[in-house]
């Protein structure tokens, strides 16, 4: 092991992670190739198979977890000494990793352009992932924090609300419902939805809601992005509830109505999460006062 590279850890880290080489390789910016070489070579270290494939999926090893905990620990104590070096430093120096949730892209880089220009030397890393990628990076403690909409329950974790996140419901421009005033959410039973996919946190307070008020429903179509419901309602297919932070840059369009059902705006929080018992560093704690007084 005394041969083994931090680099063929850090591959193989993430394709443990994901038990894909694919998306081992999207989230390294590596292509395919690159991460089987380094897989091999690592194997070929260990003198074992890391990896075994079963019909089309990946598993690990007995050797493979011991490797994968191994390469955890040494992560793990690189970065607490980025942060001991950095504490001797200041904010002068020192990294901030960022995980957030897709809909948080699209505030959460202002702050990040705010907060680097008060500390130019502080360099950010930011993830944008799917709830279900995020939970899964915050179960492995990957990054310093995570901006999410729904605090997970299943996690020990520190959740600090910092923003108000409204949810509104969306139509196309024209909907028959967007002259109205005081809609009773009974009225959008039948309405055509598109919904974001399950375990999005949009989706199930959304889902709660109507559940609430005896309203099920219609779902046309399940989209995986913003971006895909917003050009899924403008085509006309149908309503969505969403973020109203998703459509701050498409006010001038003309493309969607915001309806004024009874009930909306949702209004629920953005939070920064991380785990519970995680030692905080100071630039993680300085943009956690920055986020939370703006």
């Amino acid at each position: 092991m005394k041969h083994a590279t931090l680099r063929q850890l850090k591959v193989f880290q993430a394709v443990a992670g994901h038990l894909s080489v694919t998306r081992a390789a999207e989230e390294l910016h590596l292509t395919q190739p690159t991460v089987s070489i380094q897989l091999k070579q690592l194997a070929d270290t260990v003198g074992q198979p890391l990896l075994e494939q079963v019909g089309k999926r990946l598993f690990l090893t007995d050797t493979g977890r011991l490797v994968e905990a191994a390469a955890r620990d040494v992560f793990d104590r690189l970065d607490r000494l980025a942060m001991e070096l950095a504490e001797t430093q200041g904010l002068e120096r020192g990294c901030l990793k960022l995980s957030i949730i897709t809909t948080a892209k699209y505030f959460v880089p202002r702050f990040l352009g705010d907060f680097c220009k008060r500390h130019p030397g502080i360099e950010v890393a930011l993830e944008v992932n799917n709830r279900d990628r995020i939970l899964e990076r915050l179960s492995q403690n990957l990054d310093d924090l995570y901006i999410m909409g729904q605090v997970p329950e299943n996690l020990s974790v520190v959740a600090l609300p910092f923003m108000k996140n409204p949810l509104v419901v969306v139509a196309p421009a024209g909907h028959p419902l967007a002259a109205e005033k005081d809609i009773d959410p009974v009225r959008l039973a039948g309405e055509p939805f598109i919904l974001r996919e399950q375990g999005s946190g949009t989706r199930l307070a959304a889902e709660r809601f109507f559940s609430l008020h005896r309203v099920r429903l219609s779902a046309r179509m399940t989209l995986g992005s913003n971006e895909a419901v917003k050009q899924a309602v403008a085509g006309g297919l149908g309503l969505a509830v969403l973020s109203q932070h998703t459509l701050t840059l498409d006010a001038a369009s003309g493309a969607f109505a915001v309806l004024d059902v009874q009930g909306f705006p949702l209004v629920r929080q953005w939070y920064a999460v991380y785990p519970e018992g995680k030692h905080v560093s100071p630039v993680t704690r300085a943009f956690l006062e920055y986020i939370s007084g703006a």
